[in-house]
């Protein structure tokens, strides 16, 4: 594996801070101790400048080039959230706190971007500068959103964004990207299904909410296989269906169910979320009942710039001495999207091997990823921002 030797003397250090990180994991805006040793870390390696307090618990740390002619600025992120899941892998390094764990490896993330900082930071081969931002609640929380909110392009004239995300089943060290579209748009809704309960020994004096929300369930999926075009990706999914009883022989008042939309066009979008709407209110009104729907938009459609993912790709195939994969569009959705809304830019996947899945409680990152994933960002900092000879 052509990775760059100061990372293979650097690994056991970067896997230390790995397992540290993944021991003390944090959720969403609360990664107080991981942006603290995130900060102290990028000091101690002579970063020009370390920021804190970008997007509430954000660090951006710059690093100068040994020249600056071109004036250019690139971005690589890495996020730093855990998740709310209790971890069931036994390792020795485990986390420590209940119920929560870096089940997604941002633990990874962070390390791999912390070991390209210390590198750039010795070497500085390359002409204009970089910075290197830590993310916080990239987990359902829009981090991204809320660092750029705080001005991160504009305070850092930051003019391309660079991301990277481990792919379990993926071979290590094999990368996959593609241009355009490639995660989609998730949006959140909450529906309840109000009727009236009773004894279910007499189910004629009920309107039955179990019902009307049984059937709504099933005629949601309507929406992706009768309501848009087939050549068009959509996923509607129910993911909660809770009544207020839990009884054996109760009939209760209501049902709530809960679920996402996930899309790539904005037309689909549209139409998907009118049919939750009309599809709620008619079926609870034929059944005598009442439906209230709330709508929420979450992260947006994450586009790759084409341009940039040659230079992505690129530089992987140079690391990983691998033809990059091709990738297919994802329906997951990645806040990373609000980044390369604001500016160009790419966001690449890099192989984890043949583990559980992401958001698994017994998902663990593949500790032999770590100086792969920073020779990528240390070769496309060079690359991108090449000195002249």
């Amino acid at each position: 594996m052509p990775i760059k030797n100061q990372f293979s003397e650097l690994y056991e250090h970067i896997k230390s801070w790995r397992h540290h990180i993944h021991q003390n994991p944090e959720l969403l805006y609360d990664t107080i101790h991981t942006s603290k040793f995130v900060e102290t870390k990028l000091k101690e390696f002579g970063c020009d400048e370390v920021i804190t307090g970008i997007g509430r618990t954000g660090v951006v740390a710059i690093i100068k080039g040994k020249e600056n002619k071109s004036g250019k600025v690139i971005g690589l992120r890495a996020d730093m959230d855990a998740l709310p899941i209790q971890e069931q892998t036994n390792l020795d390094y485990a986390s420590k706190v209940p119920g929560i764990m870096h089940a997604c490896g941002h633990d990874g993330h962070t390390a791999m971007l912390l070991g390209a900082a210390k590198y750039l930071s010795d070497t500085r081969n390359f002409d204009g500068e970089v910075a290197l931002v830590f993310q916080p609640a990239e987990e359902g929380g829009g981090g991204a959103k809320e660092m750029i909110d705080d001005g991160l392009i504009e305070k850092f004239n930051i003019q391309e964004f660079y991301g990277m995300h481990n792919m379990p089943g993926l071979e290590i060290g094999q990368f996959s990207i593609k241009s355009g579209d490639f995660f989609a748009a998730a949006d959140t809704f909450t529906i309840k299904i109000i009727g009236k309960g009773g004894h279910a020994a007499k189910p004629q004096e009920t309107v039955d909410p179990v019902l009307m929300s049984s059937n709504l369930v099933m005629a949601l999926q309507s929406i992706a296989s009768r309501n848009t075009n087939p050549t068009k990706d959509v996923v509607v999914s129910i993911c909660t269906f809770l009544t207020d009883t839990v009884s054996f022989n109760v009939i209760p008042e209501m049902v709530t169910l809960k679920g996402t939309l996930r899309t790539f066009d904005k037309e689909v979008q549209a139409i998907a979320k009118d049919k939750i709407f009309s599809l709620s209110k008619s079926i609870a009104e034929a059944y005598g009942g009442k439906a209230e729907i709330e709508f929420n938009y979450g992260y947006p459609v994450m586009k790759n710039s084409n341009d940039a993912t040659e230079i992505a790709k690129t530089v992987a195939e140079k690391v990983s001495g691998k033809n990059t994969v091709s990738a297919e569009k994802i329906m997951g959705a990645e806040d990373f999207s609000y980044m390369l809304n604001a500016t160009k830019g790419a966001y690449i996947l890099i192989g984890n091997g043949d583990t559980d899945s992401v958001h698994s409680p017994t998902y663990v990152f593949n500790d032999e990823i770590l100086p792969i994933g920073s020779s990528y960002w240390a070769e496309l900092v060079e690359t991108k921002m090449q000195l002249k000879k």
